[in-house]
């Protein structure tokens, strides 16, 4: 396949939540978990899958609110680390790769490129995920959002995952599905590539993305594409 030829030598920089994994279903459980523990009503899983993307005290801050019951800045701590608690007891129970990841990923692999996770989940709770669902050995760096600088869509973040498997700049992509993959790479200076499986709220063609996708399958003509024929602005950082 051409694009892979292409790619070898780059560096492709992928999002967790909703573009390699949907975890959508053990973190909506671990939601209406701690809601039950607080004698709120479960809350309709269509109605918080698009809640997920923006880490754990968004998706409580959000789900409480959504069950009638505001969570305080005094209430939300223990309850985040309860979150987090439960949700590694379950990170992988309904979870699964979404397809075309497996086969993209070994394609990758095998064609040189240099593959690293870039997500604001917390780095231990990525890991965990990633090796539950056998995705780990792809990936020669795990970056969370407590492993960079800042995380996304601060650009030092995607930098800082380029950075630790080698890449260049110049030589890179960010694949992600919300505006905080797209500001991210745009802050770093690389293109970005944006799942419509994912978990944004917003219409994911609003989103200022250099190109979009419909299928994993498309990751590798996508990022082929964009580095050919869109060479990395100047980086802001």
């Amino acid at each position: 396949m051409r694009a892979l030829h292409d790619l070898n030598g780059a560096t492709i920089a992928f999002d967790l939540d909703g573009t390699l994994v949907d975890t959508a279903p053990d973190l909506v459980g671990s939601l209406n978990f701690i809601l039950a523990e607080e004698a709120l009503p479960p809350l309709p899983f269509d109605a918080v899958r698009l809640m997920v993307g923006r880490g754990a005290r968004a998706l409580l801050e959000r789900g409480f609110a959504a069950a009638g019951s505001p969570l305080d800045a005094e209430r939300a701590p223990p309850r985040v680390q309860r979150f987090i608690d439960h949700y590694l007891t379950r990170i992988a129970q309904e979870s699964a790769p979404f397809p075309g990841v497996v086969e993209v990923l070994t394609d990758l692999k095998a064609a040189g490129v240099k593959l690293v996770v870039c997500t604001n989940k917390l780095t231990n709770l990525s890991d965990a995920l990633l090796e539950a669902v056998h995705l780990l050995p792809f990936f020669d760096a795990v970056i969370g959002a407590d492993s960079a600088p800042a995380a996304k869509p601060d650009g030092r973040h995607v930098a800082t995952a380029i950075a630790a498997v080698g890449g260049e700049i110049g030589r890179a992509v960010m694949v992600g599905d919300s505006i905080n993959d797209a500001l991210g790479a745009r802050n770093a200076g690389v293109p970005s590539v944006l799942v419509s499986f994912g978990y944004t709220e917003e219409p994911v063609d609003t989103l200022g993305a250099d190109r979009v996708i419909h299928s994993f399958l498309d990751v590798p003509e996508a990022c082929a594409t964009l580095l050919a024929s869109c060479p990395a602005p100047n980086t802001r950082l």
